[in-house]
């Protein structure tokens, strides 16, 4: 039987050993590249296990998202992804008003955000010449190897993340090329891996 599309899509053979919480960043990580995520539905109950459902703000973001995830090597396992049969209880209520002003709250905070990020662009710090390695900064604690290599594989060229021992805020990541290490750190300027640590791109000092 189809399952109609909707904005909600359905995650099994998930590995059951991630922690929840982990499992959710890394989630978030991996598919919010595709647009805004409303929710990320992971439980650890033994009917749920294995699996997850992520909710999309828009229908074209989970299309795209189950079309190019489909069997994308999760935590060594091949992610299996369709539309979530009913939208779950928690994805209603979002629907509902109270989901609304959120948003609207959402919007005008990121709205000022913007606002202020932007003022505070031109006093940056000169970034270094372009390279190929880029240099990360601001990560949040619970920062891993596998979250950074989701993050940054999606774009042509890249070749490898480098963590520094001892240093969770800060990493490496390496392209062929320094227009495709470009590419990577302009659509990943400022984004946010927690809702608190807005990743900060330069290039590496040669």
């Amino acid at each position: 039987m189809d399952i109609r599309p909707n904005h909600t899509i359905y995650i099994n053979n998930v590995n059951d050993k991630i922690k929840k919480e982990e499992l959710k960043r890394s989630l978030y990580a991996l598919f919010s590249q595709f647009g805004q995520i409303v929710e990320i539905v992971a439980l650890k109950t033994m009917k749920m296990r294995g699996q997850a459902f992520v909710v999309f703000k828009e229908l074209a973001s989970a299309t795209n998202a189950l079309r190019q995830m489909q069997g994308f090597p999760f935590y060594n396992k091949a992610m299996r992804i369709q539309y979530a049969k009913t939208d779950s209880d928690v994805i209603s209520k979002m629907r509902g008003t109270f989901g609304d002003k959120d948003k609207k709250k959402e919007k005008k905070k990121k709205a000022q955000e913007q606002t202020a990020s932007a003022a505070k662009k031109p006093a940056q710090a000169p970034d270094n010449p372009p390279n190929c390695i880029l240099f990360l900064n601001n990560l949040p604690e619970e920062t891993n190897e596998m979250m950074l290599s989701m993050l940054f594989n999606q774009f042509p060229g890249f070749k490898e993340v480098r963590l520094v021992p001892g240093r969770h805020d800060i990493a490496f990541v390496e392209f062929e090329s320094e227009g495709q290490a470009g590419t990577a750190r302009d659509a990943l300027q400022g984004f946010r891996i927690t809702s608190s640590n807005a990743m900060k791109i330069t290039y590496a000092k040669k």
